[in-house]
Protein backbone atom coordinates (compact mmCIF):
# COMPACT_ATOMS: atom_id res chain seq x y z
CA UNK A 1 0.00 0.00 0.00
CA UNK A 2 1.40 3.38 -0.74
CA UNK A 3 2.01 5.62 1.95
CA UNK A 4 0.17 9.02 2.44
CA UNK A 5 2.58 11.85 1.15
CA UNK A 6 3.29 14.59 3.76
CA UNK A 7 3.36 18.38 3.52
CA UNK A 8 6.42 19.15 1.08
CA UNK A 9 7.65 16.28 -0.49
CA UNK A 10 5.33 16.83 -3.50
CA UNK A 11 7.81 18.96 -6.56
CA UNK A 12 5.01 20.36 -7.94
CA UNK A 13 2.10 21.31 -5.59
CA UNK A 14 -1.15 22.05 -6.81
CA UNK A 15 -3.40 23.67 -3.73
CA UNK A 16 -6.14 21.69 -2.25
CA UNK A 17 -10.02 22.40 -3.43
CA UNK A 18 -10.80 25.14 -0.43
CA UNK A 19 -13.27 28.01 -0.68
CA UNK A 20 -12.14 30.96 -1.89
CA UNK A 21 -9.90 33.01 0.37
CA UNK A 22 -9.58 30.77 3.70
CA UNK A 23 -5.69 30.06 2.60
CA UNK A 24 -3.16 31.35 5.08
CA UNK A 25 0.39 32.71 4.21
CA UNK A 26 1.76 29.97 6.14
CA UNK A 27 -0.20 27.04 3.92
CA UNK A 28 0.43 29.27 0.71
CA UNK A 29 4.34 29.34 1.72
CA UNK A 30 4.19 25.78 2.63
CA UNK A 31 2.72 24.80 -0.86
CA UNK A 32 5.47 27.37 -2.61
CA UNK A 33 8.00 26.10 -0.82
CA UNK A 34 9.47 29.17 0.50
CA UNK A 35 8.87 31.22 3.61
CA UNK A 36 5.95 33.20 5.16
CA UNK A 37 8.43 36.14 4.41
CA UNK A 38 8.71 35.56 1.17
CA UNK A 39 4.77 35.05 0.47
CA UNK A 40 4.08 38.78 2.44
CA UNK A 41 7.27 40.08 0.17
CA UNK A 42 5.29 39.12 -2.71
CA UNK A 43 1.84 40.68 -1.57
CA UNK A 44 3.76 43.91 -1.01
CA UNK A 45 5.19 43.94 -4.15
CA UNK A 46 8.52 44.24 -2.86
CA UNK A 47 11.42 44.10 -5.99
CA UNK A 48 13.53 41.37 -3.61
CA UNK A 49 12.09 38.35 -5.18
CA UNK A 50 13.32 35.81 -7.64
CA UNK A 51 11.25 36.09 -10.66
CA UNK A 52 10.93 32.26 -10.52
CA UNK A 53 9.51 32.38 -6.80
CA UNK A 54 7.34 35.35 -7.25
CA UNK A 55 5.17 33.52 -9.98
CA UNK A 56 5.20 30.76 -8.44
CA UNK A 57 3.56 32.34 -5.01
CA UNK A 58 1.44 34.68 -7.23
CA UNK A 59 0.03 31.55 -9.08
CA UNK A 60 -0.78 29.90 -5.45
CA UNK A 61 -2.47 33.26 -4.37
CA UNK A 62 -4.84 33.80 -7.64
CA UNK A 63 -5.35 29.91 -7.04
CA UNK A 64 -6.69 30.50 -3.45
CA UNK A 65 -8.45 33.11 -4.71
CA UNK A 66 -6.21 35.22 -1.82
CA UNK A 67 -7.22 38.59 -0.81
CA UNK A 68 -5.44 41.06 1.76
CA UNK A 69 -7.16 41.33 4.93
CA UNK A 70 -8.68 44.78 5.65
CA UNK A 71 -7.46 45.74 2.33
CA UNK A 72 -9.28 49.12 2.57
CA UNK A 73 -7.98 50.64 5.46
CA UNK A 74 -4.34 49.60 3.98
CA UNK A 75 -4.71 51.37 0.94
CA UNK A 76 -3.12 54.75 -0.05
CA UNK A 77 -5.60 57.38 -0.43
CA UNK A 78 -4.62 57.27 -4.25
CA UNK A 79 -6.19 56.40 -7.91
CA UNK A 80 -3.59 55.52 -10.29
CA UNK A 81 -4.27 57.19 -14.04
CA UNK A 82 -2.62 55.73 -16.68
CA UNK A 83 -2.12 56.88 -20.07
CA UNK A 84 -0.69 55.50 -23.52
CA UNK A 85 0.84 58.90 -23.85
CA UNK A 86 -0.32 62.34 -22.31
CA UNK A 87 0.22 64.77 -25.36
CA UNK A 88 -2.91 66.23 -25.82
CA UNK A 89 -6.42 67.96 -24.13
CA UNK A 90 -7.77 64.86 -25.11
CA UNK A 91 -6.12 63.61 -21.70
CA UNK A 92 -6.76 66.85 -19.60
CA UNK A 93 -10.45 65.55 -20.36
CA UNK A 94 -9.75 62.41 -18.46
CA UNK A 95 -7.64 63.84 -16.15
CA UNK A 96 -9.92 66.56 -15.26
CA UNK A 97 -13.36 64.13 -14.86
CA UNK A 98 -11.34 61.62 -12.82
CA UNK A 99 -10.00 64.39 -10.28
CA UNK A 100 -13.67 65.35 -10.16
CA UNK A 101 -14.32 62.15 -8.56
CA UNK A 102 -11.10 61.78 -6.59
CA UNK A 103 -11.71 65.44 -5.31
CA UNK A 104 -15.50 64.44 -3.68
CA UNK A 105 -13.44 61.20 -2.07
CA UNK A 106 -10.72 62.87 -0.56
CA UNK A 107 -8.18 61.27 -3.13
CA UNK A 108 -5.06 62.21 -5.22
CA UNK A 109 -4.53 60.84 -8.70
CA UNK A 110 -1.04 59.74 -10.31
CA UNK A 111 -0.19 60.04 -13.68
CA UNK A 112 1.90 57.88 -15.38
CA UNK A 113 2.81 57.33 -18.96
CA UNK A 114 3.30 53.89 -21.13
CA UNK A 115 5.54 55.63 -23.64
CA UNK A 116 3.02 54.94 -26.49
CA UNK A 117 2.90 51.41 -25.26
CA UNK A 118 -0.81 49.87 -24.98
CA UNK A 119 0.75 47.64 -21.82
CA UNK A 120 3.02 48.84 -19.21
CA UNK A 121 5.95 47.60 -18.05
CA UNK A 122 6.73 45.18 -15.07
CA UNK A 123 8.43 48.28 -13.34
CA UNK A 124 5.43 49.73 -13.49
CA UNK A 125 3.31 46.89 -12.08
CA UNK A 126 5.62 46.36 -9.24
CA UNK A 127 5.32 50.44 -8.33
CA UNK A 128 1.17 50.13 -7.94
CA UNK A 129 1.59 47.46 -5.88
CA UNK A 130 4.07 49.08 -3.43
CA UNK A 131 1.71 52.26 -4.04
CA UNK A 132 -1.42 49.94 -2.65
CA UNK A 133 -3.73 52.83 -4.27
CA UNK A 134 -7.71 52.52 -4.30
CA UNK A 135 -7.83 51.15 -8.09
CA UNK A 136 -6.01 51.81 -11.10
CA UNK A 137 -7.50 53.68 -14.55
CA UNK A 138 -6.13 52.72 -17.47
CA UNK A 139 -6.65 55.12 -20.22
CA UNK A 140 -6.53 53.16 -24.64
CA UNK A 141 -4.26 51.11 -22.58
CA UNK A 142 -4.84 47.34 -20.81
CA UNK A 143 -2.73 44.29 -18.84
CA UNK A 144 -1.19 41.41 -19.22
CA UNK A 145 -1.67 38.18 -17.19
CA UNK A 146 0.92 38.65 -14.68
CA UNK A 147 0.46 42.50 -14.24
CA UNK A 148 -3.60 41.31 -13.54
CA UNK A 149 -2.74 38.42 -11.33
CA UNK A 150 -0.64 40.86 -9.29
CA UNK A 151 -3.26 43.35 -8.92
CA UNK A 152 -5.53 41.32 -8.30
CA UNK A 153 -3.41 39.26 -5.81
CA UNK A 154 -3.08 42.74 -3.76
CA UNK A 155 -6.91 43.66 -4.35
CA UNK A 156 -6.31 46.51 -5.99
CA UNK A 157 -8.98 46.93 -8.92
CA UNK A 158 -8.61 47.64 -12.42
CA UNK A 159 -10.83 49.77 -14.70
CA UNK A 160 -10.28 49.77 -18.38
CA UNK A 161 -11.04 53.03 -20.44
CA UNK A 162 -11.56 53.61 -24.05
CA UNK A 163 -9.78 50.16 -24.43
CA UNK A 164 -7.21 49.77 -27.35
CA UNK A 165 -8.68 46.07 -27.77
CA UNK A 166 -10.84 43.91 -26.86
CA UNK A 167 -10.68 43.72 -22.69
CA UNK A 168 -12.31 40.27 -21.99
CA UNK A 169 -15.64 39.33 -20.47
CA UNK A 170 -14.19 39.54 -16.71
CA UNK A 171 -11.99 43.12 -17.53
CA UNK A 172 -14.53 46.35 -16.01
CA UNK A 173 -14.41 48.84 -19.08
CA UNK A 174 -15.90 52.36 -19.89
CA UNK A 175 -16.33 52.89 -23.92
CA UNK A 176 -18.25 55.35 -25.78
CA UNK A 177 -20.91 54.27 -29.01
CA UNK A 178 -17.71 54.78 -31.07
CA UNK A 179 -19.24 53.07 -34.54
CA UNK A 180 -22.53 55.01 -34.09
CA UNK A 181 -20.59 58.53 -34.00
CA UNK A 182 -18.93 57.38 -37.17
CA UNK A 183 -21.95 56.49 -38.84
CA UNK A 184 -23.53 59.56 -37.69
CA UNK A 185 -21.10 61.65 -38.92
CA UNK A 186 -20.71 60.08 -42.25
CA UNK A 187 -24.64 60.20 -42.44
CA UNK A 188 -24.39 63.79 -41.88
CA UNK A 189 -22.14 64.33 -44.82
CA UNK A 190 -24.11 62.60 -46.97
CA UNK A 191 -27.49 64.33 -46.59
CA UNK A 192 -25.65 66.98 -47.07
CA UNK A 193 -24.99 66.22 -50.71
CA UNK A 194 -21.46 64.76 -50.23
CA UNK A 195 -20.84 61.55 -52.11
CA UNK A 196 -17.22 61.61 -52.44
CA UNK A 197 -16.39 61.50 -48.71
CA UNK A 198 -12.45 60.38 -47.35
CA UNK A 199 -11.72 59.69 -43.94
CA UNK A 200 -8.31 59.21 -42.13
CA UNK A 201 -8.86 56.97 -39.08
CA UNK A 202 -6.76 57.05 -35.78
CA UNK A 203 -4.47 53.78 -34.95
CA UNK A 204 -5.51 50.29 -36.63
CA UNK A 205 -4.74 48.31 -33.62
CA UNK A 206 -7.15 50.59 -31.57
CA UNK A 207 -10.52 49.12 -31.51
CA UNK A 208 -12.43 53.10 -31.15
CA UNK A 209 -10.58 53.71 -34.22
CA UNK A 210 -11.71 50.42 -36.28
CA UNK A 211 -15.58 51.28 -34.64
CA UNK A 212 -15.72 54.88 -35.84
CA UNK A 213 -14.34 53.83 -39.39
CA UNK A 214 -16.72 50.73 -39.37
CA UNK A 215 -19.49 53.13 -39.00
CA UNK A 216 -18.38 55.21 -41.87
CA UNK A 217 -18.58 52.67 -43.71
CA UNK A 218 -21.62 51.53 -42.67
CA UNK A 219 -23.46 54.92 -43.81
CA UNK A 220 -21.36 54.87 -47.10
CA UNK A 221 -22.83 51.18 -48.18
CA UNK A 222 -26.29 52.16 -46.14
CA UNK A 223 -26.79 55.34 -48.98
CA UNK A 224 -25.50 53.04 -51.81
CA UNK A 225 -22.10 54.87 -52.09
CA UNK A 226 -18.83 52.93 -52.25
CA UNK A 227 -16.16 53.18 -49.87
CA UNK A 228 -12.96 54.29 -52.09
CA UNK A 229 -9.54 52.66 -50.46
CA UNK A 230 -8.06 55.12 -51.67
CA UNK A 231 -9.68 58.07 -49.77
CA UNK A 232 -9.10 56.04 -46.59
CA UNK A 233 -6.19 57.03 -44.65
CA UNK A 234 -4.79 55.77 -41.24
CA UNK A 235 -2.94 58.42 -38.57
CA UNK A 236 -2.31 58.48 -35.39
CA UNK A 237 -4.76 61.04 -33.83
CA UNK A 238 -2.04 63.47 -34.04
CA UNK A 239 -2.60 67.28 -35.55
CA UNK A 240 0.49 65.68 -38.25
CA UNK A 241 -0.97 63.01 -39.23
CA UNK A 242 -4.14 64.54 -40.21
CA UNK A 243 -2.19 67.50 -42.05
CA UNK A 244 -0.43 64.82 -44.10
CA UNK A 245 -2.95 62.14 -45.05
CA UNK A 246 -5.10 65.56 -45.73
CA UNK A 247 -2.44 67.19 -48.35
CA UNK A 248 -2.53 63.31 -49.91
CA UNK A 249 -6.28 63.34 -50.37
CA UNK A 250 -7.32 67.12 -51.32
CA UNK A 251 -3.86 66.79 -54.12
CA UNK A 252 -5.64 64.22 -55.98
CA UNK A 253 -7.56 65.38 -58.88
CA UNK A 254 -10.35 63.64 -57.71
CA UNK A 255 -10.27 64.65 -54.61
CA UNK A 256 -12.84 64.11 -51.75
CA UNK A 257 -15.74 67.25 -51.26
CA UNK A 258 -15.65 66.13 -47.75
CA UNK A 259 -13.52 64.57 -44.61
CA UNK A 260 -14.39 62.48 -41.70
CA UNK A 261 -11.26 62.69 -39.29
CA UNK A 262 -11.38 59.94 -36.81
CA UNK A 263 -10.65 62.81 -33.29
CA UNK A 264 -10.75 66.48 -33.74
CA UNK A 265 -6.87 67.00 -33.53
CA UNK A 266 -6.48 65.21 -37.26
CA UNK A 267 -9.53 67.38 -38.50
CA UNK A 268 -7.61 70.17 -37.46
CA UNK A 269 -4.69 69.05 -39.56
CA UNK A 270 -7.01 68.40 -42.58
CA UNK A 271 -7.55 72.51 -41.92
CA UNK A 272 -4.09 73.48 -42.17
CA UNK A 273 -3.60 71.17 -45.27
CA UNK A 274 -6.85 72.85 -46.69
CA UNK A 275 -5.70 76.10 -46.17
CA UNK A 276 -1.73 75.31 -47.82
CA UNK A 277 -3.81 74.22 -50.88
CA UNK A 278 -6.03 77.53 -50.93
CA UNK A 279 -9.33 75.46 -50.26
CA UNK A 280 -12.64 77.31 -48.10
CA UNK A 281 -14.10 75.21 -45.28
CA UNK A 282 -16.87 74.80 -45.77
CA UNK A 283 -17.52 76.08 -49.21
CA UNK A 284 -15.00 73.96 -51.03
CA UNK A 285 -14.32 71.46 -48.21
CA UNK A 286 -16.36 70.02 -45.23
CA UNK A 287 -14.74 68.23 -42.16
CA UNK A 288 -15.88 66.87 -39.35
CA UNK A 289 -13.88 65.32 -36.01
CA UNK A 290 -14.34 63.48 -33.58
CA UNK A 291 -14.10 64.00 -29.81
CA UNK A 292 -15.59 67.57 -29.05
CA UNK A 293 -12.39 68.92 -27.66
CA UNK A 294 -12.71 72.47 -26.57
CA UNK A 295 -10.62 73.62 -29.64
CA UNK A 296 -13.61 72.46 -31.95
CA UNK A 297 -15.38 75.77 -30.11
CA UNK A 298 -13.30 78.65 -31.33
CA UNK A 299 -11.23 77.02 -34.58
CA UNK A 300 -12.26 78.96 -37.56
CA UNK A 301 -14.84 77.89 -38.70
CA UNK A 302 -15.94 76.22 -35.35
CA UNK A 303 -15.79 72.31 -36.37
CA UNK A 304 -18.42 70.38 -36.87
CA UNK A 305 -17.75 67.00 -34.36
CA UNK A 306 -19.09 63.92 -32.46
CA UNK A 307 -19.09 64.71 -28.93
CA UNK A 308 -17.57 61.57 -27.07
CA UNK A 309 -18.50 62.32 -23.19
CA UNK A 310 -15.04 62.20 -22.30
CA UNK A 311 -14.97 64.03 -18.72
CA UNK A 312 -18.14 61.79 -18.17
CA UNK A 313 -16.74 58.84 -18.77
CA UNK A 314 -13.49 59.50 -16.67
CA UNK A 315 -15.62 60.33 -13.90
CA UNK A 316 -17.59 56.85 -14.61
CA UNK A 317 -14.21 55.12 -14.06
CA UNK A 318 -13.28 56.37 -11.34
CA UNK A 319 -16.43 55.84 -9.36
CA UNK A 320 -16.36 51.99 -11.13
CA UNK A 321 -13.00 51.75 -9.74
CA UNK A 322 -13.84 52.72 -6.12
CA UNK A 323 -17.10 50.64 -6.23
CA UNK A 324 -15.25 47.48 -6.73
CA UNK A 325 -12.50 48.41 -4.39
CA UNK A 326 -15.14 48.59 -1.97
CA UNK A 327 -17.28 45.51 -3.05
CA UNK A 328 -16.98 42.04 -0.94
CA UNK A 329 -17.29 40.15 -3.54
CA UNK A 330 -15.40 39.23 -6.37
CA UNK A 331 -15.25 41.39 -8.90
CA UNK A 332 -18.18 41.42 -11.81
CA UNK A 333 -17.50 41.93 -15.50
CA UNK A 334 -18.84 45.49 -16.33
CA UNK A 335 -19.27 47.37 -19.69
CA UNK A 336 -20.04 50.18 -20.10
CA UNK A 337 -21.14 52.83 -23.61
CA UNK A 338 -21.74 56.22 -23.11
CA UNK A 339 -23.48 57.88 -25.98
CA UNK A 340 -21.97 59.92 -28.61
CA UNK A 341 -23.71 62.77 -30.39
CA UNK A 342 -22.95 64.94 -33.38
CA UNK A 343 -22.73 68.35 -32.69
CA UNK A 344 -23.30 70.41 -35.92
CA UNK A 345 -21.19 73.70 -36.77
CA UNK A 346 -19.73 75.90 -39.61
CA UNK A 347 -17.13 73.08 -40.91
CA UNK A 348 -19.76 71.40 -42.88
CA UNK A 349 -22.26 72.16 -45.53
CA UNK A 350 -23.27 71.05 -48.83
CA UNK A 351 -20.63 70.31 -51.95
CA UNK A 352 -19.02 72.67 -54.07
CA UNK A 353 -21.28 72.48 -57.56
Amino acid sequence: MTPPKTAGTNANPQPATRSSGTATLAEIAREAGVSAPTVSKVLNGRADVAPATRTRVEELLRAYGYRRRRAEATRSPLIDLVFHELESSWAMEVIRGVENVACDEGLSVVLSQSAGRLTPGRTWADQVAARRPHGVILVLSGLDESQRALLTSRSIPFVVLDPAGDPGDDVPSIGATNWHGGLAATRHLIELGHTRIGAISGPTRMMCSRARLDGYRAALETAGLPADPQLIGSGDFHHEAGYRIGLDLLRRPDRPTAVFAGNDLQALGVYEAARELGLRIPEDLSVVGFDDLPVAHWVGPPLTTVRQPLMEMAEAAARLVLDLGRSSSATVATRVELATSLVVRSSTGAPPA
